[in-house]
C-alpha cells in the first residue's frame, strides 16, 4: 500500500451508521476504520447487505456517520454544512452508478457536460472537455448518440466520462458493472484502472463479483457491516482487457 508519508485522501475512524426501521433500527456499519490514499484503486466487496453501498455513501460524502468520523482531504464531513458537502462533491468527487443514470433525451456529450454546467462555465468549454473525455473512453464516434442508441458497456463509458469531467480527486462507483455482461464488466474495470494510473485519480468501487478482484490494487471485504479483510492485490500479467487511452 502507499507509504504512510502520503497524506490520506479519506479517513474513517470508528464510523458507525444506523438506519431507522419501523420502531427499531438496523446497524449498517459497525465501527469502520479505513484510510485511503491518493491514487489507490480499491474494491469494496462482499454479499448484498454487507454494508458496501453504505460505506461508499460515507466515502463519497453522500451521507454522514451516526457516530465516528469521516474525513475527506483532512476535513471532517460532519463539520460541513449540506451546502459545503455538496460543493466538496461537485469539486472533488465523481460518481458512477450501476444504473448508469444517463438522461435519455440528452446525447452522450450533453450527458457528460452536465456536471460542468452546474458551475456555469461556457457551453463551448464544457463541450470541448466532454468530447475529450468521451474520446479517452473510446466513444469519439458516439458523442451525438442518445443512451437508447448505446450498448450497456457504452452507456457505462459515458457515465465514466461524466464522472471524470471535472478531474475529481476521487471517483466512487457503486456496483458499476452490475448491469453488464462479464466481458464488458472486465473492460469497464480495466478502463477505470488505466485512468486511475494515468491521472492519479483515486477510485473506490463496490462489487459482489469476485472475478473483478484481481484487477484492483486493494480489496476490502465487507461482512455484516464490518471490514473483515483489507489486503493489497498484485495484478497478474495478462489480466488487463484490451483498453487503450
Amino acid at each position: 500500500m502507499p507509504t504512510p508519508a502520503l497524506t490520506p485522501l479519506i479517513e474513517l475512524r470508528r464510523a458507525i451508521k444506523h438506519y431507522s426501521l419501523g420502531e427499531g433500527q438496523i446497524t449498517a456499519l459497525k465501527g469502520i476504520d479505513l484510510t485511503i490514499y491518493p491514487g489507490e484503486f480499491v474494491a469494496i466487496w462482499g454479499p448484498s447487505g454487507s454494508g458496501k453501498s453504505t460505506l461508499c455513501n460515507l466515502i463519497g460524502l453522500l451521507d454522514t456517520p451516526s457516530s465516528g468520523t469521516v474525513r475527506f482531504n483532512g476535513q471532517d464531513a460532519a463539520a460541513l454544512s449540506d451546502d459545503q458537502r455538496s460543493e466538496a462533491r461537485n469539486r472533488s468527487i465523481g460518481f458512477i452508478f450501476q444504473g448508469f443514470n444517463l438522461i435519455p433525451v440528452l446525447s452522450a456529450v450533453e450527458n457528460v457536460m452536465l456536471p460542468l454546467q452546474i458551475g456555469h462555465p461556457s457551453s463551448r468549454l464544457s463541450k470541448e472537455a466532454a468530447i475529450k473525455r468521451l474520446t479517452e473512453v473510446g466513444l469519439a464516434s458516439h458523442i451525438d448518440h442518445r443512451p437508447t442508441k448505446l450498448s450497456g458497456g457504452q452507456q457505462q463509458r459515458v457515465a465514466i466520462a461524466r464522472a471524470l469531467i471535472a478531474s475529481p480527486a476521487l471517483v466512487v462507483a457503486d456496483e458499476p458493472t452490475a448491469n453488464l455482461d462479464s466481458e464488458n464488466a472486465l473492460k469497464v474495470i480495466d478502463l477505470m484502472r488505466k485512468i486511475s494510473k494515468k491521472e492519479g485519480t483515486t477510485f473506490v468501487f463496490s462489487t459482489h463479483d469476485e472475478r473483478l478482484l484481481d484487477r484492483v490494487d486493494r480489496q476490502i471485504m465487507m461482512r455484516d457491516g464490518e471490514a473483515v479483510e483489507d489486503r493489497k492485490t498484485t495484478l497478474k500479467s495478462g489480466k488487463m482487457a484490451g483498453v487503450s487511452l
